[in-house]
């Protein structure tokens, strides 16, 4: 084993001071890495579960399609002695990666990393003023993009389904209105027109732009969509008893992985009208009772912990289905293609 992967790191929290790697018990008991076994990391950020389970003897396969985690990353690539490969792409290509063999375990912690949150070039958060792109790969049709072309009945669906916004439409027209004379560019730009539309209140915990900026993120980067995709590609990547262990943190990002668990563990599919029910072999075994959250000792050291959710599951030996994705019951948005430019 490497028990020394970089400095300021212990084998303890599995990863740098700046960035705390959330239910790293709980992921490392759900992978139960150990030398010989391949895991891959589909979310390598800065790494915190990757030099955890490099700790631990695994070998690790590690995509991101960031491009800053990526360079971040080739130190400990260096430091791994062979057992660590670092893929810049999408992580619902991750079958394309898996060895002949299958994977052993395949671990995914779903959403924006603190580090693209502490970037303010990157747009992410309207806490420090920036450009409003929150590309995660740095590349394609940014939140500029889509908040200065979307029509503002399709603004508007992208708020009130992936933020979940009550003033979803009044927003949407507020910004349409706003960019006909003056376009948006800047995170600070589009947080001060939100407020003056929906104004704090005293009860408020949290500001009125959260939740446009968070259904902003998730629509950019296509995170729903690509949450789906790696779990079909989960299927046919793992071998027979390999684990699949999923980190989410938004209820609708949880109830994907939800349906696909259930879905894949053999329950019966049809309407209970009918008299004859089709039963299919479970693909996946889940783990325990259902989801789990963080403990109140980790959510109190680490506050990204508190919205943590864990769902893992076991591979069995039922060969691969065909991707459904009428099974997670997603709605129709606009197309990211018609507004870039």
């Amino acid at each position: 084993m490497a028990a020394n992967l970089g400095d300021g790191v212990s084998e303890a929290d599995g990863g740098p001071v700046r960035h705390i790697p959330v239910m790293l018990e709980e992921v490392l008991s759900g992978l139960s890495p150990a030398p010989g076994k391949v895991i891959l990391d589909g979310t390598f950020g800065a790494g915190g579960y990757t030099r955890a389970i490099l700790v631990h003897g695994a070998s690790v396969i590690a995509l991101d399609r960031d491009p800053n985690a990526i360079a971040g990353g080739q130190a400990l690539v260096a430091e791994s002695e062979g057992r660590l490969t670092l893929v810049p792409t999408r992580f619902s290509a991750l079958a394309e990666h898996a060895p002949a063999g299958g994977l052993d375990g395949i671990v995914l912690d779903i959403g924006v990393s603190s580090m693209q949150i502490d970037e303010a070039e990157r747009g992410f958060s309207f806490q420090k003023n920036g450009p409003l792109d929150m590309r995660m790969s740095a590349s394609g049709v940014s939140a500029a993009d889509v908040v200065n072309r979307a029509k503002s009945g399709d603004l508007a669906r992208i708020f009130g389904f992936l933020g979940e916004e009550k003033q979803a439409g009044r927003i949407a027209r507020a910004i349409e209105k706003r960019r006909a004379t003056e376009p948006f560019s800047t995170t600070r730009d589009l947080a001060n027109l939100i407020e003056s539309v929906n104004p704090r209140k005293a009860k408020d915990k949290i500001h009125p732009a959260t939740r446009v900026f968070q259904a902003l993120r998730i629509f950019v980067n296509d995170e729903l969509g690509e949450l789906a995709r790696a779990l079909f590609a989960a299927e046919r990547a793992l071998k027979p008893g390999g684990r699949l262990v999923i980190v989410s943190f938004h209820s609708l990002e949880d109830r994907i992985v939800k349906r696909y668990l259930a879905d894949r563990s053999g329950k019966a599919s049809g309407s209970r009208h009918l008299p004859m029910v089709e039963e299919k072999p479970a693909v996946f075994e889940p783990v325990g009772k259902g989801m789990m959250s963080a403990s109140k000792e980790e959510a109190e050291v680490n506050p990204r912990a508190r919205s943590a959710k864990l769902r893992a599951a076991f591979r069995t030996a039922a060969p691969a289905r065909p991707a459904d994705f009428s099974i997670f019951d997603l709605p129709e948005l606009a197309s990211l293609d018609k507004l870039g430019g």
